[in-house]
């Protein structure tokens, strides 16, 4: 392993902890209360395996062959695989056979398809609900349920054998203000909240809006080229 290569992921660990702490003490939140998940889409095993030594066990991908790909070569190192990519309902049962909490959760079909590959790999999984949090003028949609669906899909992932309701994931419209759509899947996570408790997972914010979901009241920050860098080009 590259001696630089750990600098610069030691380097961006820290960057993105300091930025963290600012945003949490601006908002009165305890910095301690954000986990940081590292989304190493497109960067080398090797790299994770820097991360592991680094201290970092909650690591994301959003492609289910190279996420399948690397949790089979680090099996047994103690990663808690979290997959945030949108999910095809075909292959909804092979990543339920290596995720540990799927962030993109968006219909009711999708749950009970994990649930089925949960059964069949003999797992349970923690699954949070993508809220859509485009405004109506924004035609690059990234995905989700509409708020009003969130609690059938909550209730179909309540209610499976397998799965466990975490809360709620969101990502920012691409051309809209963060702070605005993260306030509103807070709203969403409230009221999901009076029905299911336990549900107090709020996933957002990922490298260049971090600070918004953190002030919002994100309990889990997305971050990738935070911390690696710019993205490789065969993406």
């Amino acid at each position: 392993m590259s001696d630089e290569r750990r600098n610069e992921l030691s380097r961006g660990l820290d960057r993105v902890r300091e930025r963290i702490v600012r945003a949490a003490e601006e908002a009165g939140r305890d910095p301690a209360a954000v986990a940081v998940v590292v989304i190493t889409k497109t960067w080398p095993v090797s790299d994770l395996e820097i991360l592991l030594e680094l201290g970092v066990h909650d690591l994301g991908e959003n492609k289910h062959q190279e996420a399948e790909e690397k949790a089979e070569a680090l099996a047994g190192r103690g990663v808690r695989w979290h997959f945030v990519g949108q999910i095809q309902s075909n292959k909804a049962g092979k990543i339920a056979a290596y995720a540990d909490i799927v962030h993109s959760v968006d219909s009711i079909r999708i749950a009970q398809r994990l649930n089925s590959g949960a059964h069949q790999h003999d797992r349970s999984l923690t699954c949070l609900v993508q809220v859509n949090l485009d405004d109506a003028a924004d035609h690059e949609g990234r995905g989700g349920a509409r708020p009003d669906d969130v609690e059938q899909i909550a209730h179909a992932i309540e209610t499976a054998g397998r799965l466990e309701l975490g809360g709620v994931m969101g990502v920012a419209p691409l051309h809209g203000d963060a702070d605005l759509a993260y306030r509103r899947l807070m709203e969403v996570s409230r009221r999901l909240r009076v029905s299911y408790p336990g549900a107090a997972v709020v996933s957002a914010g990922m490298s260049g809006d971090l600070e918004a979901a953190v002030r919002a009241g994100a309990t889990h920050v997305r971050v990738g080229s935070a911390v690696l860098g710019e993205r490789r080009l065969n993406e």
